[in-house]
């Protein structure tokens, strides 16, 4: 047959018993949601980065950069936030190369979903009590999220899930601010009909259950650039695009209208040294225009130990299989930056 069925793995509650997190932590990352959500309301003046390597693939190097991450934020806390990436799934456009640590904990071996899973959650649980941090993952599974929903604070959606009922239907159900990017295509109207429908209440079937949602008015854009039909790279960070989303979310009527500019894929044209100065690009215009500067809450940014990317089994530590990242000096500098421009 063409599908083996290779085990039945265990269910969310199976494994968060099996590793747990404690009362304080609990309370830590309540105390922290708290925080995020005054941004995306309009109750706090903070700016948020969501900020970290392009995908998570080894626990040592991860762990290594949150910690320099937690220094820096004690420097600039109180002008941001600070949401650490930790990508535990990894969409590929053709369906092949790494998929995350969810399917390889070693990217030099094979797929081992089983230790995939307790290895996310162990990563992601290991931040809070290490760090005191939080952490961002994008949803690649709708019915993967539930293995870290009490460890996460920011959940995104990617270019090519944004579309897709399960994914729209599952954040609907989330009480943390959920980021719908851009569709590949670029066309906005896609994402706003997903935070449109992330927003609103639903029932539906999941993990084979029916369930039914309040729905998440954290919900917001995530601009990322697109492809046009020529196969080409365009940006949607310019204070036109920013312009036009801010007119969209009111002809709308969305609530918490809110932006966060992803300052790498199609808008760096995956160009990783270009962060900075879209970053800055988009706090001027921030500078000339209040209403786009009430929408835009923060930056994504792909970052890491070591500038650009790497071949999965050429063993530097520190820098990206995926996509290419900021390295630490520049990250660094780039926060201090931002933060001097708030």
């Amino acid at each position: 047959m063409s599908m083996e069925f290779i085990r039945k793995l265990p269910i969310p509650q199976e494994i968060k018993k099996e590793y747990p997190l404690s009362v304080a932590f609990e309370t830590l990352k309540k105390q922290r949601d708290e925080e995020t959500a005054k941004i995306f309301k309009g109750e706090s003046d903070k700016l948020i980065l969501i900020i970290g390597p392009c995908s998570a693939d080894r626990e040592d190097a991860v762990m290594d950069y949150i910690h320099r991450l937690a220094k820096v934020q004690e420097e600039v806390q109180d002008k941001i936030q600070i949401i650490p990436r930790i990508y535990t799934n990894k969409p590929r456009t053709n369906g092949t190369g790494y998929k995350g640590m969810v399917h390889q904990p070693d990217p030099t071996k094979a797929e081992d979903m089983l230790e995939g899973l307790i290895s996310i959650r162990k990563l992601h649980r290991r931040a809070i009590e290490e760090t005191g941090f939080t952490c961002a993952d994008e949803m690649l599974y709708p019915e993967n999220y539930r293995y870290l929903s009490d460890l996460l604070s920011y959940v995104a959606v990617g270019a090519r899930s944004v579309e897709d009922q399960q994914h729209r239907l599952t954040v609907s159900g989330m009480d943390i601010p959920a980021g719908m990017k851009n569709p590949t295509s670029g066309d906005l109207s896609v994402m706003f009909n997903s935070i449109y429908a992330a927003q609103s209440k639903h029932t539906f079937l999941y993990r084979g259950w029916e369930v039914h949602t309040s729905g998440n008015p954290l919900a917001h854009a995530i601009l990322r650039g697109f492809v046009n039909k020529h196969g080409e790279s365009q940006p949607n960070y310019h204070y036109e695009d920013l312009l036009l989303t801010y007119h969209q979310y009111i002809e709308k009527n969305l609530v918490n209208p809110a932006v966060i500019v992803d300052t790498n894929h199609c808008n760096s044209n995956k160009c990783w040294y270009e962060q900075p100065r879209i970053a800055s690009e988009v706090l001027h215009a921030c500078r000339h225009n209040a209403d786009i500067k009430k929408m835009v809450k923060g930056f994504m940014i792909e970052s890491y130990l070591e500038d650009g990317a790497q071949k999965v089994g050429e063993g530097i530590y520190g820098k990206s299989i995926t996509d290419p990242c900021l390295g630490w000096e520049k990250t660094y500098d780039l926060i201090l930056r931002i933060a001097d421009q708030l």
